[in-house]
């Protein structure tokens, strides 16, 4: 299911980031006492992590340009430096595709002359009278409920009958009855299931946040039925931080085929979603992480589709690795052929 709830997001081609640096003293050759002996202080311009974790760079966008005169100007989310060991996301060694900025533009280009049905939903749609933490909220009921969801508009309807019956706060979601969460939420995929997690989900706001909802990565994904997906959305939609990019199927079948994701140490393209995201943002620009999924999501759906991918109307095929070599099986599968020697 594509991450909808980034409608609003518009492109961005200018990103101004301000770093701050500890220092760039050099460490005595002679000194061999580990840091974590130190107590926590500094030595030679060197902090414990725990230090270095509290001071974040903070990257907030000064310029935005839209891509039509009809769009709105808007603020682009804050950006900290959140990157972990696992991820190495600032690999300078890193190589960005060639000609990777031609064909963000071309697909910008085709989306903004064809509707796709992620342009459908409105994630505003009725939320402007929420009070801050119950629409932060609602941003996570609303993403949970996106996951796994086949329909385009499914979930949004199915926020909009909770928000009716009042059940868009943690505590009126802690004491509803399940069945009752069941009926609004239906026909969302794994209606039962995504029931009972929002039940534990409210628990667990108002038990530890008062209601709220965790305001970093890692907690909230200790919450059910949340995934990496879903909890780099909600800190974008809720929080307003970008702490990766959201990556959803359209998201990861259009990356591989275009060549710009591969997994460590092979030419192989990557196996999952989570892969992807690490692949995209070990070179892509941060000022690209939000926009990225509303631009292939649309794309996905409207021309990169996952049967029969419209090469021909394609205008970036030219500089596809994948372009006029999947075709359909009679039993609805793809295959992959060699290109045609012109």
């Amino acid at each position: 299911m594509s991450l909808s709830l980034l409608k609003h997001t518009p492109f961005f081609s200018s990103f101004p980031f301000p770093i701050r640096f500890i220092s760039s003293k050099p460490m005595p050759k002679e000194s061999n006492i580990p840091l974590l002996q130190k107590s926590g202080s500094e030595v030679d311009g060197i902090v414990p992590k725990k230090r270095v974790r509290k001071r974040r760079v903070e990257m907030i966008a000064k310029e935005v340009k839209t891509e039509s005169p009809d769009e709105k100007f808007l603020r682009h989310p804050e950006i900290e430096d959140f990157a972990k060991k696992s991820d190495h996301i600032y690999s300078q060694s890193i190589q960005s595709p060639s000609n990777w900025e031609r064909v963000i533009e071309g697909i910008r280009r085709m989306r903004s002359s064809e509707h796709a049905p992620v342009d459908s939903i409105d994630p505003d749609e009725g939320m402007n009278s929420l009070q801050p933490k119950e629409r932060r909220f609602a941003e996570l009921v609303g993403s949970l409920l996106s996951s796994q969801t086949k329909g385009h508009v499914t979930h949004g309807k199915s926020t909009q009958r909770l928000l009716e019956n009042g059940l868009l706060s943690a505590e009126t979601m802690d004491k509803a009855d399940e069945a009752t969460i069941k009926s609004l939420i239906y026909p969302v995929g794994f209606y039962t299931r995504k029931a009972r997690q929002l039940k534990q989900v409210a628990k667990i706001c108002l038990s530890k946040y008062d209601g709220d909802i965790p305001s970093t990565l890692d907690d909230l994904l200790l919450l059910p039925g949340v995934g990496p997906k879903i909890a780099h959305l909600v800190m974008i939609m809720a929080w307003n931080k970008v702490e990766g990019i959201c990556v959803d199927t359209h998201v990861h079948r259009v990356s591989n085929r275009l060549g710009w994701v591969l997994r460590p140490g092979t030419k192989q393209g990557t196996r999952s979603p989570e892969e992807t995201r690490v692949s995209l943002q070990q070179w892509l620009p941060k000022e690209e992480w939000v926009s990225i999924n509303l631009l292939l999501v649309g794309f996905g759906q409207t021309i990169c589709t996952p049967l029969r991918p419209r090469c021909a109307k394609c205008t970036v095929s030219e500089f596809c690795p994948s372009a006029f070599t999947e075709i359909s099986s009679p039993a609805s599968t793809s295959r992959i052929r060699p290109k045609k020697k012109v």
